[in-house]
């Protein structure tokens, strides 16, 4: 997740100056760390963090999702490489020991107790957009809350799939599998030109949407009765997966007025 850095001196943002201790690439571009995590900081699985770095005299803040356990001692995020971007560059060389100011608040709307009912949970990622769902897998609360829990993460070529060998081992997890869910992983690709890998799905998540082949890969069907719905990622696969969900009866969750699903934007 992105956003346009504020004026607002660190002193006024509460911000505390932590520690990388990992740093694990993907590809190229593609890369999650972990920091130190400030005293007393609370965030709820599917929330962001506002990280800052020193560039010259200018300090630079983004918003990324914190992607590991609300439990952890220490946090998590998922990003990507922007060429030639303000923030991004100035990671280029992140390794353990480097400082990086983290916003003792936490953000975000896209959390699991906006939803007062439904059976199953669908997380349609796309990209770097998986990056809270890692976090929200991680909650019991949410194993113990939905009957299915559908993850869908949608990228170009097959080595952008990150965090396989986690997300397979959840359901073994003695805490999560108490909760009695079941868990599918569905992936997706777009531009692969080798044959897809067994089990994976080709096309975009409206695509597969709208042909019905997601569903059917699933084995469930989306209705406003039982599914709760979370989209995160490319603004355009947004809109276009909301409208799709519209022409369904499916509708967002407002304020005071339960719903059926949630977004959040990356780009």
């Amino acid at each position: 997740m992105s956003s346009s850095p504020p004026k607002t001196p660190v002193s006024q943002l509460k911000a505390s100056t932590e520690t990388v201790t990992s740093v694990h690439y993907w590809t190229d571009k593609l890369l999650s760390f972990r920091t130190t995590r400030p005293a007393g900081y609370q965030f709820t699985p599917g929330q962001f963090a506002r990280l800052g770095v020193t560039a010259g005299e200018e300090t630079l803040w983004r918003a990324y999702s914190v992607t590991s356990a609300a439990t952890e001692d220490e946090l998590e995020y998922f990003l990507v490489q922007v060429p030639g971007g303000l923030f991004t560059e100035q990671l280029k060389d992140l390794k353990p020991g480097y400082p990086i100011l983290v916003e003792k608040f936490s953000y975000g709307f896209m959390t699991v107790d906006r939803f007062v009912d439904g059976e199953d949970l669908w997380m349609l990622a796309t990209g770097t957009g998986l990056g809270p769902f890692i976090s929200i897998l991680q909650d019991p609360a949410v194993w113990k809350k939905f009957r299915n829990l559908v993850l869908v993460h949608c990228v170009r070529n097959t080595e952008e799939l990150a965090y396989q060998e986690l997300l397979s081992a959840l359901p073994l997890r003695p805490e999560l599998a108490a909760g009695g869910a079941r868990l599918q992983l569905i992936r997706s690709t777009t531009r692969d030109r080798q044959a897809v890998a067994p089990g994976n799905l080709q096309g975009r998540i409206t695509t597969l949407l709208s042909s019905g082949e997601l569903e059917a890969a699933a084995g469930l069907d989306i209705t406003v009765e039982k599914s709760r719905i979370m989209m995160c990622g490319n603004p355009e696969m947004i809109t276009a997966t909301r409208d799709i969900l519209y022409q369904r009866g499916l509708r967002p969750c407002r304020r005071a007025v339960p719903g059926q699903f949630v977004t959040e934007d990356y780009w």
